[in-house]
């Protein structure tokens, strides 16, 4: 079966997965969890989670993961280094990579995951995709999005985040450049006149006396980034969530 990027990936009836990617490994225990055999320190949810951890996303140890004997290793683009999957893959061990950049590619990525793993329409999937069916909000707010700051770090063009948002009817400044992420100063941030900050509280954690401050003027929404950029069960309640934070 072929992964995201189109990779050719032997999955024959997988019995131990080790997931490299938080939402992927919610999705996996939730949907099939005497499949999880592993995953990184930064896999939170489900609640109370017990497998043996590898490292961190960007710097998970090679070793470890292989020590756990997996049939298949999940990964991600943008939260996992190139090296690390050629490493893996170098010793034998498949791994399956994703690359959702719109809600609808996430919803197919996930569908077509689960099926190699055996479990191709779980109940809360198909509550994610009728969450998410009815036509979104037209665009009312112009919105600028950080996700990291010293240096600031914004949502650019082409990403998962931005197409939720814009569904909730909010439109991404800086979405009609060339970069994904781009790095604008703050300066360059005030100048493109948004009437509202979104600050979720991941990758970078802000919080209320941690980010809005930098933005005299303009409204800032708190919100929670599991439901904004992960790709997994938190979709059957993101967008109600988020478009709760955006409201107050």
């Amino acid at each position: 079966m072929k992964d995201d990027l189109g990779t050719d990936v032997p999955v024959a009836a997988p019995r131990r997965v080790v997931s490299l990617v938080p939402s992927l490994t919610e999705a996996v225990a939730v949907t099939a969890p005497e499949l999880l055999a592993g995953a990184t320190d930064y896999c939170t949810h489900p609640a109370g989670l017990d497998v043996p951890r590898v490292g961190g996303s960007k710097y998970p140890s090679v070793d470890r993961v292989r020590a756990l004997h997996p049939d298949l290793v999940l990964a991600n683009v943008e939260e996992n280094r190139r090296e690390d999957v050629q490493a893996l893959r170098a010793a034998g061990v498949p791994v399956w990579v994703t690359y959702p950049r719109t809600l609808d590619a996430a919803l197919a990525s996930l569908h077509r995951l689960l099926a190699a793993l055996g479990h191709p329409a779980p109940a809360w999937l198909t509550a994610a995709a009728q969450a998410w069916a009815e036509p979104g909000h037209a665009v009312a707010r112009r919105a600028v999005v950080p996700v990291w700051r010293r240096p600031w770090v914004v949502i650019g063009a082409d990403t998962f985040a931005g197409d939720l948002l814009r569904r909730l009817g909010v439109t991404n400044v800086f979405a009609d450049g060339p970069e994904r992420y781009p790095r604008p100063t703050l300066a360059e941030i005030m100048a493109a006149k948004p009437d509202l900050v979104v600050l979720p509280d991941e990758p970078y954690a802000f919080t209320a006396t941690d980010g809005p401050a930098a933005f005299p003027g303009v409204r800032c929404a708190l919100v929670s980034g599991r439901h904004l950029t992960w790709y997994g069960p938190s979709l059957v309640d993101a967008r109600r969530v988020l478009a709760a934070q955006l409201a107050e």
